[in-house]
């Protein structure tokens, strides 16, 4: 506790560690509380059969592709709801946030409609049999809620970007409770419900989602907000706000869509080595998502205050929350980094079936390494976040989506010529694609301190 008082003492001041903390504190537990939604899904499927939790995540990840350019287009709502508010202009926060409403409205039939090209993916990827099936039964569920998980990102921009991240993290939390206890209710047929596997999962999760939503609207509806923010004169479309939010928020839209497409061949090329192959990989992308999730808390509270001090015209004050974003981030991922380095093999046991199986036995030396190999870059990713959540703050979104997508990109090709060309082991081509990350975080890092993006006017 000496250690940590030391480490935290002193930054009462604007940008310092405890006003980060402040809003990170929340984002962090709400983030947290995705990832533990999504970790038990895979985790109560691996209970079931290694093919449950691998279509788990392929499905996951193929829905959250269809889903990231909107979402990344909204997310930049957080910054603009912010640079409104430092400028003392509360009522187009508001406004800010209803033009990202509206486009999340707009999203949902895109959705539904792009769904059967996705589903033509995973066969053009020649996934195992056995996984596909499962994987299209998941996403034909969830993405009929996607509505409901993109309004809840889309409401949760909103609170942070004006500070009141404790709503977020209370219908986060809440649709934590809601989705595990679902799990093993409907994945495992318990109180006389059926055993529906991993449509019981599908369904759990929109259930969290509908909650979510339902806590977020109650507060955006409010008192305080009619009041303060007089959020029921902003239900109107805005040209000049919403040319700003697509302007801005495009790149961050294509960015995320661009680097999920990648994601998704990733997955897409180590599945497609076969089930062992594709056990061990789900495995170690759960416990990525595990080390990852929270620093996103972190990413999207600098994002809140950068883009606040922008506002108000302090870039110095700007830049030092995502100093202290990044010493914050620092003090998570030594944690991770002890925990990848060891104790793998444990955390590899946690997903064993409880029918002993020849895949999962065969699949644990695999994802052993590639924790290993993960613990590389976990301190990178704290740097990361922060740089790429202040430089969004700022509205330096261009540069990230061009960054960003060309690492992904690099990626794609890299682990195809490793697994198929050259016939490279799984976990030497794991290493290559974390050697080439690292690369993409020196880029982030020399363009922040350039300062570049502390000359850029966003609401003016």
């Amino acid at each position: 506790m000496t250690l940590l008082r030391r480490y935290f003492s002193g930054y009462r001041n604007p940008g310092g560690i405890q006003e980060l903390l402040v809003i990170a504190l929340p984002m962090i537990i709400s983030t947290a509380c995705d990832g533990v939604m999504t970790f038990t899904d895979r985790l109560f499927l691996a209970r079931v059969a290694p093919e449950q939790m691998n279509a788990a995540l392929g499905g996951g990840v193929a829905l959250q592709m269809l889903m990231f350019f909107f979402i990344g287009l909204t997310g930049y709502s957080t910054a603009l709801v912010a640079q409104y508010f430092g400028a003392g202009e509360k009522h187009n926060s508001t406004k800010a946030a209803f033009q990202a409403i509206l486009v999340t409205l707009f999203a949902w039939p895109v959705v539904l409609v792009a769904k059967p090209l996705v589903i033509e993916f995973f066969y053009f990827m020649k996934l195992p049999e056995s996984q596909i099936y499962f994987q299209i039964r998941y996403l034909d569920i969830l993405v009929w809620g996607g509505l409901l998980g993109m309004m809840r990102y889309t409401l949760g921009c909103y609170f942070t970007g004006i500070g009141k991240t404790k709503i977020v993290m209370s219908a986060t939390l809440v649709a934590m409770v809601v989705n595990i206890v679902l799990d093993y209710v409907l994945i495992f047929g318990k109180f006389g419900f059926p055993a529906m596997e991993i449509e019981g999962a599908a369904i759990a999760t929109m259930s969290g989602w509908f909650c979510a939503v339902v806590i977020l609207v109650s507060a955006y509806l409010g008192p305080v907000n009619r009041k303060v923010f007089t959020v029921m004169k902003s239900f109107r479309f805005s040209f000049p706000i919403m040319k700003k939010l697509i302007y801005y928020g495009s790149p961050a839209g294509f960015e995320m869509f661009l680097n999920f497409l990648a994601f998704s061949f990733m997955v897409a090329l180590f599945q497609s080595e076969g089930d062992v192959v594709a056990t061990a990989t789900t495995i170690m992308f759960n416990w990525d998502l595990v080390s990852f999730i929270p620093l996103l808390g972190i990413e999207i509270a600098v994002t809140s205050l950068v883009g606040r001090y922008m506002g108000a015209g302090k870039p110095d004050i700007a830049q030092k929350s995502a100093l202290s974003a990044i010493k914050t981030g620092m003090f998570y991922s030594i944690v991770i980094l002890a925990l990848f380095v060891f104790i793998p093999e444990w955390l590899v046991q946690v997903f064993r079936p409880e029918i002993p199986e020849t895949v999962f036995t065969l699949a644990v030396p695999i994802a052993v390494s590639m924790i290993k190999i993960a613990a590389l870059y976990v301190l990178a990713e704290a740097v990361m976040v922060a740089v790429v959540g202040a430089l969004r703050g700022a509205g330096d979104t261009y540069f990230t989506m061009i960054a960003s997508v060309t690492a992904h990109w690099s990626f794609v090709p890299l682990l195809y010529l490793g697994l198929k060309v050259f016939d490279l082991s799984v976990a030497l081509s794991w290493f290559l694609l974390v050697v080439f990350f690292l690369l993409f975080c020196v880029a982030l890092v020399v363009r922040f301190k350039r300062g570049k993006w502390k000359t850029i006017s966003v609401i003016r």
